[in-house]
């Protein structure tokens, strides 16, 4: 995995200030926004990733699964540790205050390791609601909860739930990456922000080869990259792939655990035009979009997606190619650099125009990018880390920051 642009360093810049990051997964080559963020914080603060620990049924037998995943992480910047929990601290939920044991002893042994780079100031950096009890179960200057999705992940609305309320009320900062979430959630905490997704431009914008499972797919291509999910219209791709036997439809990336959407995928994967390309490492994920003709965000519209701001949406930008989504609130303000459809006659039209011409002119091409290096992670996580450093009342020595407006 590629290291990001600026995490060539010897020592971050506050290298008293340290940051415990409770995470939902593993430190690993498929990167979430979480990865994205956390590595960048490095050239801030110090940073211990604390990879999620199994269960106390899978502990065992996920040692020697873990030290083989050890192997294949990406490596890590020199500011940045991977804390793995041993083996016999699990996750465990009953007895609650064996439980409670653990996750002391882990949070413990976290911020031993900052400790031991010379931190004298902690900061609990909380991933998921799931977390929420930790506050009370370590000491640190400041906590941080960032919301980088609606956690309940339900298709009908639900209420803030009372545990993640509690957390939100109860944390020094809350970063929250969606508009739709920011009306929800935004108004428990005064010390709340706005940080949307990101992209890696230069991974997206710089020139790659055309990846070798693709050249033999012909165009044009219609291309996705991202987990093959259930929030993902299929209907709506089942019916423009059949309809437009002379597009290629091409999907990269891993299938998640729905098996509810299993029978819609075989029937697409057996039109002759469709191409599942399997889960790729975020480092050669670059190449992808610039050799589709169209990339696409072809979301289902219910009460989850309206929530989410799609990871794809700047990686596609940055890419310099066309873009078509389903209206998702997310996508709203950049209508002017990309294409939005809500039916299947208005998504061939848009795939058609995107297909055109004046889309693939060098001034839309550059329009489309100059919006994605607005939202580079660079930018993004130096808000971040400005933020963090003003609530500890200390001074970056790099404070004049990036000041790039990154939404609303």
């Amino acid at each position: 995995m590629a290291t990001p642009s600026r995490t060539e360093y010897s020592q971050p810049e506050l290298s008293n200030v340290g940051i415990i990051a409770l995470v939902p997964d593993l430190w690993e080559p498929k990167w979430q926004p979480r990865h994205q963020v956390l590595s960048r914080l490095a050239q801030y603060f110090h940073v211990v990733w604390v990879d999620a620990p199994p269960s106390w049924r899978r502990s065992l037998s996920a040692l020697r699964s873990r030290r083989a995943a050890a192997k294949e992480a990406p490596p890590t910047p020199a500011g940045f540790e991977v804390y793995r929990p041993e083996f016999w601290l699990p996750r465990l939920g009953r007895p609650a205050w064996l439980g409670r044991l653990m996750s002391r002893e882990r949070l413990k042994r976290a911020s031993d390791r900052l400790r031991a780079r010379g931190c004298t100031k902690v900061v609990l950096y909380i991933w998921r609601p799931e977390f929420a009890d930790a506050i009370d179960q370590t000491s640190y200057d400041l906590s941080v909860y960032h919301i980088d999705d609606e956690y309940s992940f339900s298709s009908t609305e639900t209420e803030v739930s009372p545990v993640e309320r509690r957390l939100l009320e109860s944390v020094g900062q809350v970063f929250i990456h969606s508009p739709a979430l920011l009306r929800k959630k935004g108004g428990f905490n005064p010390h709340t922000e706005f940080v949307p997704n990101g992209v890696d431009y230069q991974l997206y914008a710089t020139s790659a080869p055309e990846p070798e499972d693709l050249r033999h797919i012909p165009r044009p291509r219609i291309g996705y990259v991202g987990w093959i999910k259930r929030m993902v219209d299929w209907e709506l791709l089942f019916e423009l792939s059949s309809i437009h036997p002379q597009w290629s439809f091409v999907f990269v990336g891993p299938k998640s655990p729905h098996s509810d959407i299993d029978d819609l995928l075989k029937r697409i994967s057996d039109l002759p035009n469709v191409h599942f390309l399997g889960g790729k490492p975020t480092s050669s994920l670059g190449g992808y979009p610039q050799h589709f003709d169209v990339c696409t965000m072809p979301y289902r519209l219910d009460d989850y997606t309206k929530y989410i701001y799609p990871l794809k949406m700047h990686e596609y930008l940055a890419s310099g190619q066309p873009v078509v989504s389903a209206p998702i609130c997310s996508v709203e303000e950049f209508a002017p650099v990309l294409g939005i459809a809500n039916s299947p006659e208005n998504w061939s039209k848009a795939i058609e125009h995107a297909l055109s011409g004046r889309e693939n002119s060098p001034a839309r091409r550059a329009a489309r990018q100059k919006v994605a290096r607005q939202h580079d992670w660079e930018v993004l996580v130096d808000k971040i880390a400005c933020t963090i450093s003003q609530r500890l009342g200390i001074a970056l020595p790099t404070a004049a920051g990036v000041n790039v407006e990154v939404g609303s």
